[in-house]
């Protein structure tokens, strides 16, 4: 009896400890975040300005834009390299249509959705379909995207007109065009994840696929629809840079963006393994890189020096992840003895 009593103290503290420990990993970013916010401040006095928040936001809008469905299909246990080359296929379509065929630019915008749609549906077709790896088939066509933007056109397309810079660096009240579709994005993205049946399927799928299967989860139609919803977004970024650049650079439009991409859902506490996440995290992931980015900005730190902080935040995050998960695991245990 004496050794019954003694040991549930004892176990009751560590699980509390363990407890404390999942929610300081957990609350690591925005931790992180507001100890960034303040250092940036005490920096520079234009940091904490209307104008720079504009800035940041505009800088992220694109950004979480595409991250969105990607931390879906993360959750599922799919990922979509090729985003960053579908961005600048689809600027670059987008800007050809407008500069050398005089299309109006609504009917070009549709045109860059719908290539990013089409590369989307591609992905979709040889990984959910066909069960290729989503790592090499989309490492594969990002290539291929690439490739087929700069064989379009060698210089870039520039000069798109009134609608175009309206809606890559227009004003509604007072907040830029591309910041409120991003923001459109992401709640259309967090109401499908936690208001709908197939948003619970999403997190089944990247639990277990065999078992959702089981359950009547449709593990391939599912896949399939998130990686043309994951191009289409890609499509609307590869838009929205262009009209805001008002030029479509093919070998530059989107380069590397994939990796902010993944940055952005991982530091967002996205298990790459699938079954985790949330929409909070990965809108906390895009402010934290754009703070992060724009902060060095204004510091005048090299760009190398920015990409090794980007690479080293991701780096951290997966440590954080692994150690979130293995608290986690332990305090399971805890429960069960």
């Amino acid at each position: 009896m004496t050794t019954t009593a003694s040991a549930t103290p004892v176990a009751s503290a560590t699980g509390g400890g363990r407890n404390a420990l999942e929610i300081v990993l957990r609350s690591a970013l925005l931790i992180g975040l507001i100890t960034l916010i303040l250092f940036f401040t005490l920096q520079s006095d234009l940091f904490l300005t209307v104008g720079n928040t504009k800035n940041i936001a505009l800088s992220g809008a694109v950004l979480l834009i595409v991250a969105v469905p990607q931390a879906l299909l993360v959750i599922m246990g799919y990922v979509d390299l090729s985003v960053g080359s579908a961005v600048g296929l689809s600027g670059v379509v987008t800007g050809l249509l407008i500069v050398d065929h005089h299309v109006g630019w609504g009917l070009a915008v549709l045109a860059g959705l719908g290539i990013g749609a089409f590369g989307g549906l591609v992905n979709g077709v040889l990984v959910a379909v066909t069960r290729l790896s989503p790592i090499i088939v989309t490492l594969g066509t990002l290539q291929l995207y690439r490739g087929v933007a700069q064989y379009l056109r060698d210089d870039p397309p520039a000069g798109f007109g009134t609608g175009m810079s309206l809606f890559g660096r227009g004003l509604f009240l007072g907040v830029p065009v591309p910041v409120w579709v991003a923001l459109v994005v992401f709640g259309l993205g967090a109401l499908y994840l936690y208001g709908t049946p197939s948003g619970r399927h999403v997190y089944a799928i990247g639990v277990n696929t065999e078992a959702a299967f089981l359950s009547g989860v449709a593990t391939r139609r599912l896949p399939l629809l998130l990686f043309v919803v994951t191009g289409l977004a890609a499509g609307l970024g590869g838009v929205l840079y262009a009209a805001r650049l008002d030029a479509a650079p093919p070998s530059t439009l989107g380069a590397t963006f994939e990796l902010q991409v993944l940055t952005a859902v991982l530091l967002g506490g996205i298990a790459f393994s699938g079954g985790r996440g949330t929409m909070l995290g990965v809108l906390l992931g895009v402010v934290f890189l754009g703070v992060l980015n724009n902060g060095m900005t204004l510091m005048n730190v090299p760009y190398f020096a920015q990409a090794i902080a980007t690479g080293a935040a991701l780096v951290v995050a997966a440590g954080l992840d692994e150690l979130g998960q293995r608290a986690g695991r332990l305090r399971r245990i805890l429960r069960t003895t």
